[in-house]
């Protein structure tokens, strides 16, 4: 029977940051990112008070689709470095408190990893999905074999072979989650992760979680998949994390994952939540996406109800179970600073952020206001459509001012995102330097909810007013308000007595909360 902790002591108060690996530190001035440039960085993740990161995908790949198209999972891509070099970023890390979460692509592989090879030529190998007749939406084989295999993503990443739920006798390639070619997928599943939390990292961010299992009603089958592995991995590793790209906590914290991200992607009961708070129609955005404002928009137009009603009922499903993370942006979906928002609208995103019960995840830059940039060319599988962009979400990090922020630049025919040309653009080192920075206001924030438990993860919450400003009170003992639009906010409180601990632009009088435009207040209850 599965475990209900939910996971590892470390994971209660959590502060996550996320790095693409290839824009976020270039060590040896090819330009492009790598594991000793991330190692040199990880005294500005430990100021900050990160103490876990995610890489994307570090793998050996051809990168079609930015490292999410896997060759080898034992192997990482020789532009990052080799094991050792990934083994010391991880000691280093360790050495300053921070952990390191892989990013596991389990549903699919890159066409060119030789398991796919293989099985292009050997009809009788089941480690895909394979079709003797043409099939919609199936690719047709590249090698000797006849037939067509079944894509997870782009047409280059073939899904990795985990069974259907359910048979049809008109569709003979369904084989059930328990045939050879399955189980022994499960069985490389397992022996991959063995193979990295062995050389310490702390855990796995699942991309595409829930897409193993094809034709699979409610996730039934899926779950079962996960919650086996969740068994193992309680057993063989105990302080190790896994966290789903499922977009659903409550199903895949009951699937056996110890957390899971409200995500972008999804209709209304699944992409529109983080939408409802963050998308101002700008960035990647597709068709689908357009919506009304958000909440976190200077006009003031949107309301936080759709994000607290997903919140709270995910909250009663994963109670005691496991956890919600809530990210800034990712490496799919727009920054928070993109279209009409401005670095000054950034500071109560934050403060709601870090005192709002879920994980908090940090996107590399975002503590800093970095841009989303619109425009860009397609760099390795990042455009996906007229109207969805991923590139303006990966330029590389600005270190430092000046036109190359640290970074080099990289030749043409290799990884080619520009830096944000803006001369007021922001840096690490000017940021540093300014103590009313948005990246010290980051800092400040992180280092209060570790002073204050209450302010974490765990602990009731109780919304006073859902609107602008939004306040609510944290464990019965602190007060939160964040106003995100431009005009002031004014909520009668009653009677109570506060002591700030943390406030930009909002006062406590004579019973009444009022807060400034782009304002934020943590207090303590008297």
């Amino acid at each position: 029977m599965t475990s209900t902790r939910p996971g590892p002591d470390w994971l209660a108060d959590a502060v996550l940051y996320q790095i693409y690996p290839q824009t976020f530190a270039d060590s040896d001035g090819d330009g492009i990112g790598d594991f000793a440039g991330a190692a040199e960085r990880l005294d500005h993740l430990a100021w900050l008070g990160v103490d876990t990161v995610w890489l994307t995908p570090c793998f050996a790949s051809p990168f079609r689709d930015a490292g999410y198209d896997v060759s080898d999972y034992l192997t990482p891509a020789p532009r990052y470095g080799t094991s050792d070099d990934l083994a010391a970023l991880v000691e280093a890390a360790r050495r300053r408190g921070i952990r390191i979460l892989l990013d596991l692509v389990a549903g699919h592989t890159s066409d060119r990893h030789p398991w796919f090879l293989a099985a292009a030529e050997d009809p009788s190998d089941h480690r895909y999905i394979w079709s003797e007749d043409r099939v919609d939406g199936f690719v047709a084989s590249p090698g000797s074999r006849p037939g067509w295999y079944r894509p997870n993503f782009f047409d280059c990443q073939p899904a990795l072979n985990f069974g259907y739920a359910r048979s049809r006798s008109d569709e003979p390639w369904r084989q059930p989650v328990d045939a050879d070619g399955p189980r022994a997928n499960r069985r490389a599943l397992r022996g991959i992760m063995a193979h990295w939390l062995g050389l310490g990292v702390a855990g796995f961010r699942v991309d595409m979680a829930s897409s193993l299992v094809k034709d699979d009603p409610g996730f039934t089958e899926t779950a079962k998949l996960w919650t086996e592995l969740r068994d193992w991995l309680d057993r063989a590793h105990p302080q190790a994390a896994l966290f789903a790209e499922w977009g659903d906590p409550a199903a895949a914290v009951a699937a056996g994952f110890h957390a899971d991200f409200f995500l972008q992607f999804g209709g209304a009961d699944r992409g529109l939540p983080l939408r409802s708070l963050w998308n101002n129609n700008a960035g990647t955005v597709e068709e689908f996406w357009q919506q009304g404002p958000c909440y976190f928009e200077a006009e003031g137009r949107g309301t936080p109800q759709v994000f607290l009603d997903a919140w709270r009922s995910a909250a009663e499903l994963t109670e005691g179970a496991g956890y919600i993370a809530l990210p800034t942006a990712n490496h799919d979906f727009s920054r928070l600073a993109t279209g009409p928002r401005t670095g000054a609208q950034l500071a109560p995103a934050f403060a709601f952020l870090l005192t709002w019960p879920t994980l908090p995840a940090v996107y590399y830059g975002d503590e800093i206001g970095m841009r989303y940039l619109p425009g860009l060319p397609d760099v390795e599988g990042s455009v996906l459509g007229p109207q969805y962009n991923r590139a303006g979400s990966r330029t590389p990090m600005q270190w430092e001012p000046g036109p190359n922020a640290g970074f080099s630049t990289a030749p043409a025919d290799r990884l080619y995102l520009p830096i944000d040309p803006d001369p007021h653009r922001p840096d690490v080192a000017s940021q540093r330097a300014d103590p009313t920075s948005l990246l010290h206001t980051v800092r400040r924030l992180i280092a209060l909810r570790r002073a204050h438990p209450g302010l974490g993860a765990a602990g009731e919450v109780d919304v006073r007013h859902a609107g602008y400003p939004l306040v609510y009170t944290r464990a019965g003992r602190y007060l939160v308000a964040v106003n995100p639009r431009r005009e002031p906010g004014e909520v009668p409180l009653g009677r109570v007595g506060v002591r700030p601990l943390d406030v930009q632009g909002v006062r406590v009088v004579d019973g009444r909360l009022r807060a400034d435009g782009f304002s934020y207040g943590v207090f303590e209850l008297a």
